[in-house]
């Protein structure tokens, strides 16, 4: 098989749709039938079986679905490896953030570039819908998440940094009539919510009751913090926040009030425990090196 089949029949045993798989690898779907007719002519048996309504893989397929996956991965991993090296470096190291205070934390990158110049930074957006996907789905090296984070193939790392929180309410809304909120204040109101999350992690950002257990409802699910601060300025949620979201994100319609009697929010660097590397521990021995920076 040519590397480009490989791709096509590993597509289609995962997506199990010829349009799909058509859509993803940005071909044709008769280009994507005429791959997977091949390869069966020349493996001598069918690969798939197909109905109008069904793709399915044939135990066969299923076998040189197992055979191919980590040839196929360690073929992407070298050309990966070639290309860095032939820009002069010898690994990457790609850097979910939740945080949105990537500015702030400057020190960090600069002091793994200057300690490491062979290793290249790559770092990104990390979405809170699933936080935890784009490690165990290997398209991350390390998360910076808020904590509590117990999940058992996740390793948690040193702490970057913990900040205040705020409130994020509309810019007419009644509660700016206070200069600060208590957490006591966020039973009369409703809060947005996230799909997919674990609930323990969610708790972290948001409790579930006040101190005097009335219920902080849960509200709109929202997928980003743009969907969040929407619903916030018209008045229909309000939004606890980390408070560096008062310098990185200021808008005319949300006032973000400080909340008196909520202990800050830790951050710290995560990653999972099978896929620990040499460039992860790097990049970890330097937040643990420079500490907390005090925000």
């Amino acid at each position: 098989m040519e590397l480009r089949d490989i791709e096509i029949f590993l597509t289609l045993a995962g997506e199990l749709h010829f349009g799909r798989t058509a859509e993803l690898l940005r071909v044709s779907p008769a280009r994507i039938t005429q791959a997977i007719k091949k390869q069966e002519r020349q493996i001598g048996a069918p690969l798939f079986e197909r109905t109008t309504r069904t793709v399915r893989l044939t135990p066969l397929g299923r076998q040189l679905r197992d055979d191919l996956s980590p040839v196929h991965a360690g073929l992407q991993d070298g050309i990966r490896r070639a290309r860095l090296a032939a820009r002069g470096a010898t690994a990457v190291l790609r850097v979910g953030m939740m945080s949105i205070n990537a500015h702030d934390l400057r020190p960090y990158w600069d002091t793994f570039r200057a300690r490491h110049p062979g290793y290249r930074m790559q770092v990104q957006h990390a979405s809170f819908v699933d936080p935890f996907a784009g490690l165990r789905g290997g398209d991350l090296d390390a998360l910076i998440c808020w904590l509590p984070v117990e999940e058992p193939d996740l390793t948690v790392g040193p702490v970057l940094f913990a900040d205040t929180r705020v409130l994020a309410v509309a810019a007419d809304h009644e509660l700016t009539r206070r200069s600060s909120v208590s957490l006591e204040t966020l039973a009369d109101f409703q809060h947005s919510d996230a799909p997919s999350r674990p609930d323990y992690w969610a708790e972290g950002f948001v409790p579930s009751h006040t101190r005097s257990g009335h219920l902080i409802e849960r509200g709109p699910l929202v997928r980003n913090a743009e969907e969040i601060l929407t619903l916030a300025s018209v008045g229909e949620i309000v939004n606890l926040f980390p408070a560096h979201m008062r310098r990185y994100w200021a808008r005319p319609d949300i006032v973000y009030l400080p909340v008196r009697d909520v202990e800050a929010l830790r951050y710290a660097v995560v990653w999972r425990t099978e896929a620990e590397n040499e460039v992860i521990r790097a990049f970890a021995r330097v937040v643990a090196d420079l500490g907390p920076l005090s925000l």
